[in-house]
């Protein structure tokens, strides 16, 4: 018999309204510990209503929810000390340097060695070239990167993402998907609010869609894409993707590819002929 995983998080009955607008009505959902899940949904489906109650921020109406074990509504404070939540825009100071930035919040939490903490962090995250410089230099990636950095100081076993990457550019997203597995790789979970459904393809290893107040469906990728028929096979001629032109041209790590760029601008001259 395969043994059950450890739900790091549970939700069952979950109900929240404004005045007359209900928001939830009746959410459901288990979080195994050390996975990512998504909860996918349009804007105002209330994943962010979701998020504030799991992390202690709004009172539901009804329900109950347990967070690495602890009982949202009397065990408020144990809570939060195992949670950590990343909200839609990054939270940074940006007159400080992105290692300032990270000492300071070791030593708000009464950290010991704030300084190595930072420097751990800073490799982890790919962000020890940028470590002395003002985070008002930093690009959309690297703030956000440093923003999930900084909510993991104190090593909290539970982390909630709202949307980590609203307003990103194509090649930051990346980089925030990037981190955002190896936070599970290391035994992090995380629960994911996204509307985009490429965010929550490529990253969850299990996915709720919350619609009307409640959850229609979860699952896998796997089992969702088993609710449609079988695609009907077609043989057609691949054209490259915008994606795929956008990273020939400014390479895989941001920078220009000035060959690519001039033989394009060759190409169009050519045909212009």
């Amino acid at each position: 018999m395969t043994p059950q995983p450890v739900q790091a998080i549970h939700v069952q009955g979950l109900e929240k309204s404004y005045k007359k607008l209900e928001v939830l009505r009746g959410v459901d959902f288990d979080v195994a510990q050390g996975s990512i899940f998504s909860l996918l949904g349009s804007n105002g489906a209330g994943k962010t209503t979701v998020v504030k109650i799991l992390s202690t921020l709004l009172k539901a109406d009804a329900g109950t929810v347990t967070v690495n074990g602890f009982d949202i509504a009397t065990q408020a404070a144990d809570v939060r000390k195992s949670i950590s939540l990343t909200g839609q825009f990054a939270a940074v100071d940006e007159i400080l340097s992105g290692r300032e930035n990270l000492v300071l919040v070791a030593r708000l939490r009464h950290l010991k060695d704030p300084g190595t903490i930072a420097d751990d962090l800073l490799d982890r995250f790919s962000l020890t070239h940028g470590a002395e410089r003002k985070v008002a230099t930093y690009s959309g990636g690297m703030r956000r990167r440093l923003d999930i950095a900084m909510s993991l100081i104190g090593n909290p076993p539970v982390i909630f993402l709202d949307e980590p990457t609203t307003g990103l550019d194509p090649q930051a997203r990346l980089e925030v998907w990037q981190a955002v597995k190896d936070l599970a790789a290391q035994g992090t979970t995380v629960l994911l609010t996204t509307q985009y459904l490429d965010e929550a393809e490529q990253l969850a290893d299990r996915i709720a869609i919350l619609h009307g107040g409640r959850i229609i469906v979860k699952g896998t990728l796997a089992e969702l894409k088993q609710l449609l028929p079988p695609a009907k096979v077609e043989y057609v001629e691949k054209q490259p993707t915008l994606e795929d032109v956008f990273f020939a041209i400014v390479g895989s790590d941001g920078k220009d590819s000035d060959a690519v760029a001039m033989n394009a601008a060759a190409r169009t001259r050519k045909e212009q002929r």
